[in-house]
């Protein structure tokens, strides 16, 4: 089993290999799946726009929400394509893990000129 650290390390080395090929300026739906090929081809089991209930009250709820994608089941990547991150984005992905309970997460703006710039690593405290 791979920790999640480890984990997030491929997902960094991924998405400098995507931005360095594609770089910024496309839609997030050409970003995710490049992505999730390059993460595929590093060996991880990922998962794309995984539904993701909302539990209320022991019931589950179906409101909509997907996961970008999701690594091994333990690391959950935003993926967006904005001039900047803004709260809101941070928001959803903290929202995100503790829907889960996943500890990390990654808020990825590939709209950068340099990718290092537009990476975001999200701690859950649980």
């Amino acid at each position: 089993m791979m920790d999640e650290n480890r984990i997030g390390s491929k997902i960094v080395h991924c998405a400098l290999t995507v931005h360095r090929n594609l770089g910024p300026g496309l839609l997030e739906s050409a970003y995710t799946a490049c992505l999730a090929y390059e993460l595929l081809e590093a060996g991880l089991e990922v998962f794309t726009e995984h539904p993701l209930p909302v539990v209320y009250k022991d019931v589950k709820l179906n409101c909509g929400y997907r996961l970008d994608l999701w690594v091994n089941r333990k690391v959950i990547i935003e993926i967006k394509a904005v001039k900047e991150l803004e709260d809101v984005h941070l928001a959803q992905i903290i929202t995100y893990l503790k829907l889960t309970e996943n500890k990390l997460g990654y808020l990825i703006n590939f709209n950068v000129s340099r990718i290092k710039h537009g990476i975001k690593r999200v701690a859950n405290g649980l």
